[in-house]
């Protein structure tokens, strides 16, 4: 079938096959062998807006990181260990081929196009096309330096290719929600701490100190921070589509100006200029000059912004200085109003799931029927009954039973009805006014093993050894990372994800740069907040997660361990969350003095820190099961 018979058929709008087949047809235009459609969108965001989930669409793979490479007659989508078993489940084998990044007899992106670049070098160079809107400039040295041996040519096409598909029949029939259409709203300056003058001038300090008088700004939620915005845009994060330039005497804010109130836009207009969304590139432009020096972020910013500064094959526009984008670490040490907030939207969030882990467990004794939609949509429930609550802040993990393994399972199904031996793990979180939250309990549905047992407690020990955890100034996440896993790489358990993620202020639940992996060299630092979620899964018998959230504090003089005070400061963890563990699926022989004071320690607070708010009965329990 040719691809004109193709548009003519009925087909289902869902077919991956037909979808690749039609991008297939767009290949010649360019002189395509393949087509490369990664995750992100021209914001480099995790979560997407549904228009802008231009992977999900044609591949039918739901992860939120995975790359899609579509070749002429091969697809591959390329997975980390988190998406293992997702992938298998969504993808269509018979069209496209699962790489599970990590295995041995698995390629990776790298691999598959350098093979492919081998096998078409001696007739001509092998022409990859890709979106230069949805590749970081990292990305894209990266895998440029890789393959550029193996003859491959990285072609920019300045219209995506999978949004010209979508453009044609049937699938220019589907209904799309709105793009970039929410209303716009402020958040007080007693809400944030500093307000937008303030956080230019510090911007602009950090612009000066480099050197530079030019900043583009890509990134979603860095723009919602600078100039207290926030918006309902992409699903579970409070931002809003726009780009942002700062220079050293202006602001331009670019977005659907319509959605702005007219008070708001009068308040915005004191501070940044308001141009609608399209106006970026030809601003950005406007202001470069030979002698302006343009300050990027080869991680935040795409080969779009860059090819605007350098573009291909002519001389550079301007200067440019590249280094981090200062916005990013000042969003990430949060002051003392912003930690504030955060601790009164993860006690909410506390005290939700705790109410949430009490329903499961008088459900689970009185011997009802409950499934995981069951569990996920009372937690909604719960926390929705705290006030200012704003949504939930990633789709919640209600997994049981194998379906626990799976560790970003995101639908949690209506048919699965919970078991007893199995475990479930509840991964969830809300967006309040005041801030975001994040946690995650696994919990034995009826009797526990032996084999449940010995793993909880040992992934439990992992999460406690972090949390108690001091380090001196400069320690890394990748440090710290290793530390959490080695009492389960001496009972030979290890995890696939980062042990910890940076979370923002009424913002993404996934903020960089700190966070707690073997990747991340940032520095941890007071007014941080981070993850700590250690785990262990296993395909067909399950997995567990325990997460909380930190802010990072500096340590009390007295507990430094220098004695020095012009030595290095000593920093640790503070707790956010205080909820309670399940107390069956631990071995408390297994703990060492120093865990089983933590474990009873944190026990004490969260009944200090929810019983005044629960009814009699739940605090009744609460006491009861928070008793070592």
């Amino acid at each position: 079938m040719t691809p004109t018979d193709l548009l003519s058929a009925p087909i289902r709008t869902t077919d991956v096959a037909a979808k690749l087949t039609v991008l297939r047809s767009l290949f010649a235009d360019h002189a395509l062998d393949a087509y490369l459609i990664p995750s992100a969108d021209e914001h480099l965001n995790e979560y997407l807006p549904e228009v802008k989930q231009r992977r999900k669409w044609a591949s039918g793979f739901t992860g939120s990181s995975g790359d899609f490479l579509v070749g002429q007659t091969q697809a591959w989508v390329f997975v980390d260990s988190r998406y293992y078993e997702q992938a298998d489940l969504e993808v269509n084998a018979a069209v496209i081929q699962v790489s599970k990044l990590g295995l041995d007899d698995h390629k990776t992106l790298e691999e598959v196009v350098e093979e492919l670049g081998r096998t078409t070098q001696a007739e001509h160079p092998f022409r990859l096309g890709y979106d230069p809107f949805t590749l970081s400039i990292s990305q894209f040295r990266e895998f440029h330096k890789k393959v550029e041996p193996y003859g491959v040519v990285l072609v920019a096409i300045a219209t995506n290719l999978v949004d010209q598909v979508r453009s044609q029949s049937p699938w220019i029939n589907e209904i799309l929600p709105a793009y970039a259409d929410s209303p716009l709203f402020h958040l007080p300056d007693e809400q944030t701490g500093e307000a937008i003058a303030q956080k230019l001038a510090r911007t602009r300090e950090k612009l000066a100190k480099a050197s530079a008088q030019i900043l583009p700004i890509t990134k979603l939620d860095q723009i919602a921070w600078l100039f207290n915005l926030r918006g309902w845009d992409v699903s579970y994060n409070p931002v809003f589509i726009a780009y942002a330039i700062v220079t050293a005497e202006q602001a331009f804010l670019f977005t659907n100006e319509h959605r702005i109130e007219p008070t708001l836009r009068q308040f915005l207009a004191l501070h940044v200029t308001l141009l609608p969304y399209d106006q970026y590139v030809a601003t950005l432009r406007s202001l470069l000059t030979l002698n302006s020096r343009v300050l990027i972020d080869p991680k935040h910013t795409t080969m779009g912004t860059y090819q605007i500064l350098k573009p291909d094959s002519e001389p550079a526009r301007c200067k440019i200085a590249e280094t981090a984008n200062p916005i990013e670490e000042m969003k990430a040490r949060k002051n003392a109003i912003e930690i504030a907030q955060m601790q009164q939207a993860n006690l909410k969030a506390s005290r939700a799931k705790t109410r949430t882990i009490k329903w499961l467990f008088d459900q689970l004794e009185a011997e009802n029927r409950i499934t995981e939609a069951d569990v996920a949509a009372t937690i909604e429930v719960f926390y929705q009954a705290e006030a200012s609550f704003q949504g939930l802040s990633f789709n919640t993990i209600a997994g049981s039973g194998s379906n626990s393994s799976i560790v970003h399972y995101g639908t949690p199904n209506p048919q699965k009805i919970l078991q007893p031996g199995e475990l479930l793990l509840l991964d969830s979180g809300a967006q309040y006014a005041a801030g975001t939250t994040d946690d995650t309990r696994t919990v034995a549905v009826g009797v526990p093993t032996s084999r449940q047992i010995e793993c909880y407690t040992e992934v439990l020990k992992a999460h406690i050894n972090c949390a108690m955890q001091q380090f001196p100034k400069g320690t890394t996440g990748a440090q710290l990372d290793g530390i959490t896993r080695s009492t389960l790489w001496h009972a030979g358990l290890d995890y696939g994800h980062g042990t910890g993620h940076g979370v923002g202020a009424f913002l993404n639940v996934h903020e960089g740069p700190n966070g707690i992996s073997k990747r991340v060299s940032q520095s941890l630092e007071p007014g941080m907040i981070t993850s700590i979620e250690p785990g262990f899964y296993q395909p067909g018998w399950g997995g567990i997660r325990i997460e909380n959230l930190y802010v990072i504090v500096e340590m009390p003089q007295e507990e430094k361990k220098d004695s020095d005070e012009a030595k290095t400061p000593w920093y640790g963890f503070e707790s956010l969350t205080y909820i309670p563990f399940d107390n069956r699926l631990i071995d408390l022989s297994s703990l060492d003095s120093r865990q089983h004071a933590w474990l009873q320690r944190y026990y004490h607070t969260i009944v200090a820190k929810l019983t005044p708010t629960l009814s009699q009965a739940d605090a009744d329990w609460l006491k009861r099961i928070c008793t070592l």
